[in-house]
């Protein structure tokens, strides 16, 4: 990972815009997967890896122009519980990188594929502390340990993942400043590496612990390292409002890929089905209109959702701009 652009620039000069995938965990499940474990999807990574490049797969051919990796929850202290060497947590986080990159490579490959396409991007994930805790505490940022420890907590997934073959980082549910500013902080130490930070927010302007996004917007514009902004795993009722709140910051990229809406109980490890719940494609051209720059999804936002909002998004001429879809 060593590119001296930032990746996510080409996508936006071609179309204007780069669409993410949706969740990995939760299209696993609808595969007929129990994830009810701490670690979540990655799990599969000991358990059933073809079943992770298949679900990459089902999101690149929905239109995805960047799938993100299953590591998310793939944390040294979760695989140390389950009495794993340190050499094989490490072979498991590299695992996780190349089974994104092999399904990418395997998808590009296909000329059909091609048209109308550039080569998508490969995220290899970080989640925070609090997915590790797997109690919800990535929605609150209430984390009993101080900011030497988060960062050695973070330390040895993040220095794997960085030297992999992932185009960048995506620092993913974050839910408060303390933790964006350890992030920021690895970030820095591997001068070579790209991510982009995105958010857990509670409201239309807040994080998670009550920072106002524009406040850790600003702190992120200041690396020249981060590729984008984003707000993830948030509810798409706020995603408006929190996209004005990041453009108060310096310029980047702005990312939204929220989940689907329904309530999640962090105890019971259950979503609960709403009638009500967002169209994400239907939202898509409101937030390019407000100056999104990528948009997909999160937990429970599956492929066909990712396909519907690809036909939402302006075509782009180089000349005259954005068209209607």
């Amino acid at each position: 990972m060593a590119s001296l652009d930032n990746p996510i620039l080409p996508f936006i000069r071609a179309q204007g815009w780069i669409l993410l995938d949706g969740g990995l965990a939760s299209t696993l499940e609808a595969s007929g997967h129990d994830l009810n474990d701490d670690l979540w999807s990655a799990k599969l990574l000991l358990e059933d890896p073809e079943a992770i490049r298949a679900a990459h797969l089902a999101f690149l051919d929905a239109g995805a122009d960047c799938i993100i990796t299953s590591s998310y929850q793939a944390t040294y202290d979760g695989f140390l519980a389950r009495g794993l060497s340190l050499q094989e947590i490490e072979g498991l986080l590299t695992l996780s990188v190349d089974i994104a990159v092999d399904a990418r490579d395997t998808f590009w490959s296909e000329k059909g594929n091609r048209p109308g396409r550039l080569r998508p991007l490969v995220a290899a994930s970080i989640g925070p502390y609090g997915a590790f805790l797997s109690d919800g505490s990535e929605y609150t940022g209430n984390y009993d340990l101080d900011a030497q420890a988060l960062a050695a907590f973070h330390h040895s997934r993040w220095r794997v993942l960085a030297s992999s073959r992932a185009d960048l980082l995506a620092c993913e549910t974050i839910p408060s400043r303390a933790e964006a500013e350890v992030l920021l902080g690895l970030l820095h130490d591997t001068p070579d590496t790209w991510a982009w930070m995105s958010f857990s927010c509670r409201n239309g302007a807040h994080l998670s612990d009550g920072t106002r996004l524009e406040q850790v917007a600003e702190l992120c514009a200041g690396s020249p390292q981060v590729a984008a902004i984003g707000i993830n795993c948030t509810h798409p009722v706020h995603i408006s409002s929190l996209i004005s709140e990041a453009r108060k910051a310096r310029p980047k990229p702005i990312l939204a890929y929220p989940n689907s809406g329904e309530p999640y109980d962090a105890v019971q490890k259950k979503w609960a089905s709403t009638p009500r719940a967002p169209d994400l494609a239907d939202l898509t051209e409101e937030w390019v209109e407000l100056g999104v720059s990528g948009v997909g999804g999160c937990c429970r936002v599956g492929p066909s959702t990712i396909a519907a909002m690809r036909t939402r998004l302006p075509r782009w001429d180089s000349e005259q701009g954005p068209t209607s879809p």
